[in-house]
């Protein structure tokens, strides 16, 4: 058992036999059949149809399309049990763009029962959807790089309080010891950055994103395969490198300062 929704829909762009039916890549791959196969649904009256199979859908388009089955006009009412003459969906081409909300709100008040959905309000709802899974990612890498800091700036370790004791009892000032620490703290994470960056990379275009494709896509059974093309936004990158290398460097002066002003001796002898 699959457990998976499907999207039937009539094929308009192709004449199908009665029985015959096309059906997306990843439905294909996920049920194990080919063209020439025959594949069984249940329909909501439980009655069984058994269909063959007479085209997949180009891979190309799975991202989209791949939980789609196509039928024909006839096949379709037969399945879903609806009347001839009667229909559940129907879709409107508005010549004009600018009329389209237009017609959409006069039908909503001739036709009470109905409900006008505008394509772009279709997109911006799968747009909203795509934006919050990805947020709650960088939600979740923002909060692990705010404990970090926040960890770092809290305080110093013995080791770390003792190497600045040392320094100023050969004579540092409390400047040097400044500013020692600060480029040490942005060598580190600049090194961090460019590690994550290029593990992250790897990950994306060269591991299809294996960790964190279940959470950007959802939570289906029929994942779509596709493949991501390398593409790198500079403002991205820039914004990226500023609110991690910086805040982390900086992040580290407050308890260096004050254990820089305290006594040598005392800050050796902990």
């Amino acid at each position: 058992m699959v457990k998976a929704n499907y999207t039937f829909m009539v094929a308009d762009d192709r004449v199908l036999a009665p029985g015959k039916l096309v059906v997306g890549a990843g439905l294909a791959r996920t049920r194990g059949v080919a063209p020439g196969n025959h594949i069984s649904f249940h329909a909501y009256s439980g009655k069984l149809f058994t269909f063959g199979i007479a085209d997949i859908l180009p891979a190309k388009s799975e991202l989209v399309r791949a939980d789609l089955v196509l039928l024909s006009k006839a096949d379709y009412r037969a399945f879903f049990d609806i009347p001839p003459g009667h229909c559940t969906d129907i879709t409107l081409r508005v010549a004009n763009p600018l009329e389209v909300r237009s017609v959409a709100s006069k039908l909503a008040q001739q036709f009470p029962d109905s409900r006008p959905i505008l394509r772009e309000e279709i997109l911006r709802t799968y747009e909203s959807i795509f934006s919050w899974r990805e947020g709650i990612v960088l939600a979740l890498a923002t909060l692990a790089f705010a404990i970090l800091a926040w960890e770092k700036a809290s305080g110093l370790s013995a080791d770390e309080r003792r190497e600045i004791g040392i320094l100023k009892a050969i004579d540092w000032e409390t400047g040097d010891v400044l500013r020692m620490k600060f480029w040490e703290g942005a060598l580190l994470s600049l090194s961090g950055f460019l590690i994550g960056y290029l593990a992250a990379y790897v990950h994306v275009f060269h591991f299809a994103a294996s960790l964190l494709a279940p959470v950007l896509k959802g939570w289906a059974v029929l994942y779509p395969r596709f493949e991501l093309g390398p593409v790198i936004d500079d403002l991205q990158v820039t914004t990226l490198f500023v609110f991690t290398v910086f805040p982390y460097a900086a992040a580290t002066l407050v308890p260096i300062w004050r254990v820089a002003i305290t006594d040598p001796d005392a800050v050796m002898r902990g």
